[in-house]
């Protein structure tokens, strides 16, 4: 898909690159276009798009109009590019002699001289519309400077001295959820008081996608559409400036660069200086105007996927910009001191932060250029951190060394397989092999370690590369903090999230090929013609899960062996799905067909068996086997549920396993027939405490015992924590009770606290996304297929005990924390604390999840325990 999206980006540049140059000298505005005054009214997508696409009709001499795909529901996405006639006349030069510079593109640029490129991203956040009302606004400025803006002189500036990008809409799908809602809110006159209906958005809100996912957190994961075909046409430009334009709460005035602290340790000198010089930029536009803002405070450049820091890792100077307002200030609302803030007042600030930022380029593009060239220099020649080379295993497990390489692609971080060895004398690659150990860091071990060793299929990463440091950032195990109150997760290393061997190396190590090897055929007993008396699949990663969806939706009968076996020779794990004929005789030849076709789409491979018969272990038949059967699932979503969390578990049924689900609103919990259903999922959620009311809770018991299987996670495990039935229970609070004993030891003065500290001192409760070691018991359903190594982000201090008559699963031990920040008292909870569990009730089961493992779509070893909770527990 990306690929034809690029063909089309492609056509399109050639389209405009013929077109012709001349300019006429009447550009239409955003008010003639639409027939109301920029800010009277919340504009939809599609009128937004069709105003840029006018003024490119008009002056195609300096407005191009790039389309680089489709939204979910079918909106069009686009950049739109302006600049002066003499640079949109060598546009494509400009572009790839960038891309040239710094090793990204073959060839030796065309041109000594280098523009700058400055992309604006807005509405990436749908319910934040203001962003769209101000990219009309800063079209227009730029294309007619005498008609659309108060500083022709700057406008010109910019336009002679810059390629500007302007993303309209990054969310067109949430954009346009809000924007509908809103409009038909929309009265006569706006209405400004708080509790009016148009200032309180209905549940899910236009901030997220179409699946609820948050756009501007998946930069580096790209498990959306959007982002995916977004960051496909960010690769074709890499701009040397990124500005990400957002809003927040009504009550906060403007914000701007510089950051707040943590600034990740890799952000370069010149980055950290010049969030300053959009700072004073910035400033001066708002003082101008006598407009409140601020600086240095919340909004953090450290995690790796937001609009902000993943272009600064790469390379870019890129910041973050927040306006008062959000899906609740709709036209005008009035605010705490009684002032009233109009949608026409948030669009002149976005707009004037956007031009502040574009002066800027145009003032000091040269340095901008000169920095981001030295930026790719050192990354080929010199790459930052401790590790220069990384090896990761296969161990047989494609599925999970697929999904890294998809992501690895996705961020153009290049790769190869096996390892180049080198000659003493000239340190140069001199052909393939596997042989002589090396040294290197392992990170499930968390100990420098020699003989490693680099199999033929093993994938080998040079941090000697454009992208080194996206890759040294991606993979760092332990994430250094300058300041513990930070805005996101602290911690995200991929080799914890895929579950993947990993070597960090501190000596250079390039690969052998990149080409990746030809797939060893399994070695079985099948003779050649014969009928296969099963398939067998090892459960290992999400192909596994998403064959045995495939399956069970065309009504196969399909086993999962519950205790390791060994059969031709060959070792399998608990876990093992057995496609057997026996059970599926009803599809005579059609069996054979159907397994295979189901194989070759999920990418598994399948080793036919002659026989039942095992060499150690139980045969096929017996009790210790597992028939799976197909579950009706319903997913618990709606007010008061976590969008994110509920879209997470919705697109992980629907997108990646393609697997039914009913999607049921909370309120009607009590109302529907339970027996319809095998499987309820129940993402985190804020009202469980009212929706699980006991009357509910009393249904639900019935339809577990009778044989349903509830899934639990996180604040909905913590709403079934102590209520009767249940057998989850919160540790005691030994640190209250130790409190209580002291108090009489200590003096009047000793909890004074510092009120200036009040944010720091809450810190040692949380821990905002760290990195846990989860110690299994890998015999039970739920932890098949995912070995000794499975880490967890732990996002909230749970305090739960043990379960005293259930499966203690997956739990935390004392010393089983490994990177990310985590507060004192968080730490402290955290030990010897229940991470995952099954209890029995009845014929049926509840699964307990503390954690969820499907965060944001990208922890990747997440995905096939949730498929274990779905399909194995309860067989």
């Amino acid at each position: 898909m990306l690929r034809s999206l690029l063909v089309v980006g492609l056509c399109c540049l050639n389209f405009f690159s013929n077109a012709q140059s001349t300019s006429t000298n009447t550009v239409t505005s955003p008010q003639e276009f639409l027939g109301y005054r920029i800010g009277e009214r919340y504009t939809p997508h599609h009128r937004v798009l069709a105003y840029a696409e006018q003024v490119a009709r008009q002056v195609p001499g300096r407005v191009r109009v790039i389309p680089y795909g489709t939204t979910y529901e079918g909106r069009p996405l686009a950049i739109v590019v302006v600049a002066s006639e003499a640079n949109m006349n060598r546009l494509e030069e400009i572009r790839t002699d960038n891309l040239k510079r710094i090793g990204m593109a073959e060839g030796n640029p065309a041109s000594a001289t280098q523009t700058p490129i400055a992309w604006l991203s807005y509405n990436v956040h749908g319910n934040e519309a203001v962003s769209s009302e101000t990219f009309m606004e800063v079209l227009y400025g730029l294309v007619d400077p005498q008609k659309g803006s108060d500083q022709p002189a700057v406008m010109q500036k910019i336009l002679n001295a810059t390629v500007v990008i302007l993303d309209p809409d990054l969310n067109p799908d949430g954009h346009d959820r809000y924007v509908n809602w809103y409009n038909q809110m929309q009265g006569r006159v706006a209405d400004p008081t708080p509790f009016a209906r148009e200032h309180n958005e209905p549940w899910p809100g236009g901030r997220y996608t179409h699946y609820y996912f948050d756009p501007n957190r998946d930069w580096a994961w790209q498990t959306q559409e959007v982002t995916q075909q977004r960051m496909a046409m960010y690769h074709r430009w890499m701009p040397h400036v990124h500005g990400d334009f957002h809003e927040m709460g009504v009550e906060s005035p403007y914000y701007f660069a510089p950051s707040a602290k943590p600034y990740h340790e890799d952000i370069t000198p010149f980055q950290r200086d010049f969030q300053n010089v959009i700072g004073q930029y910035c400033s001066r536009y708002f003082d101008r105007n006598g407009w409140l803002y601020y600086t240095r405070e919340r909004f953090d450049l450290f995690y790796p996927s937001y609009g902000d820091t993943w272009p600064t890792y790469n390379g870019a100077i890129a910041m973050t910009y927040e306006q008062g307002g959000n899906t609740r200030a709709g036209l005008a609302i009035t605010k705490a001191d009684g002032d009233t803030l109009t949608l026409r007042q948030r669009i002149d600030h976005h707009t004037a932060a956007s031009i502040a930022t574009l002066e800027s380029v145009a003032d000091r593009g040269s340095d901008i250029v000169k920095a981001f060239g030295e930026f790719y220099d050192k990354a080929r020649t010199s790459p930052i951190g401790a590790y220069k080379s990384y090896v990761i295993k296969a161990n047989g497990d494609a599925g999970r060394m697929n999904a890294l390489r998809q992501l690895l692609d996705k961020n153009q971080i290049r790769y190869g397989y096996g390892r180049a060895a080198a000659t003493a004398s000239t340190g140069k690659s001199r052909g393939n092999t596997n042989t002589g150990g090396l040294s290197g860091f392992n990170y499930f071990t968390q100990k420098t370690e020699s003989g490693v060793t680099v199999a033929p299929e093993d994938l080998v990463i040079s941090a000697y590369q454009p992208k080194s440091t996206l890759l040294k950032i991606l993979f760092e195990p332990k994430s250094a903090l300058e300041d513990s109150v930070t805005y996101d997760i602290t911690a995200w290393s991929l080799p914890y999230a895929f579950g993947l061997t990993t070597y960090g190396l501190t000596t250079r190590l390039e690969p052998a090929s990149t080409v990746a090897p030809a797939s060893v055929p399994v070695s079985t007993s099948q003779t050649a013609g014969a009928t296969p008396y099963a398939y067998l699949v090892r459960w290992q990663s999400m192909p596994s899960a998403q064959l045995l969806a495939g399956l069970l939706k065309q009504k196969l009968k399909v086993r999962a062996a519950e205790k390791p076996f060994e059969l031709g020779g060959q070792s399998y794990p608990a876990g093992t799905l057995l496609i057997t004929r026996a059970g599926n005789e009803r599809l005579g030849a059609r069996f054979d067909q159907i397994v295979q076709a189901e194989a070759q789409k999920a990418n598994v491979t399948l080793t036919p068996v002659q026989t039942g018969f095992v060499t150690k272990g139980s045969d096929f038949g017996s009790d210790f086997v597992m028939a799976l059967k197909a579950p009706r699932v319903g997913v618990i979503v709606g007010e008061g549920m976590s969008p994110t969390a509920s879209g997470e578990v919705w697109h992980y049924f629907d997108q990646e396993l393609q697997y039914p689900s009913t999607l049921i609103t909370g309120n009607d919990l009590a109302s529907i027939d339970l027996s319809k259903l095998d499987v309820l999922v129940m993402p985190t959620g804020y009202t469980y405490g009212r929706i699980l009311n006991d009357k509910t809770l009393s249904a639900l018991k019935t339809w577990i015992q009778a044989g349903g299987k509830l899934i639990a996670l996180e604040r909905a495990a913590d709403a079934l924590a102590g209520k009767d039935g249940f057998e989850l229970k919160e540790k005691p609070d030994k640190e209250k009770d130790a409190k209580k004993d002291d108090k009489d030891k200590k003096s009047a003065t000793d909890s004074v606290k510092a009120y200036a500290d009040r944010e720091r001192d809450a810190v040692s409760d949380e821990t905002p996304g760290s990195i846990y070691r989860i110690t299994l018991d890998t015999t039970h359903p739920l932890a098949f297929g995912l070995g000794n190594n499975y880490y967890a982000i732990v996002q909230d201090a749970h305090n739960f005990d043990l379960l005293k008559d259930g499966w203690n699963v997956g739990y935390l031990k004392a010393d089983n924390y490994v990177a990310g920040f985590a507060g004192s008292n968080a730490k402290e909870k955290l030990k010897n604390t229940l991470s995952m569990g099954v209890q029995s009730l009845g014929r049926g089961s509840v699964v307990y999840l503390a954690d969820n493992p499907l965060f944001r779509g990208f922890w990747y070893n997440g995905k096939l325990l949730f498929a274990n909770a779905v399909f194995m527990v309860g067989n």
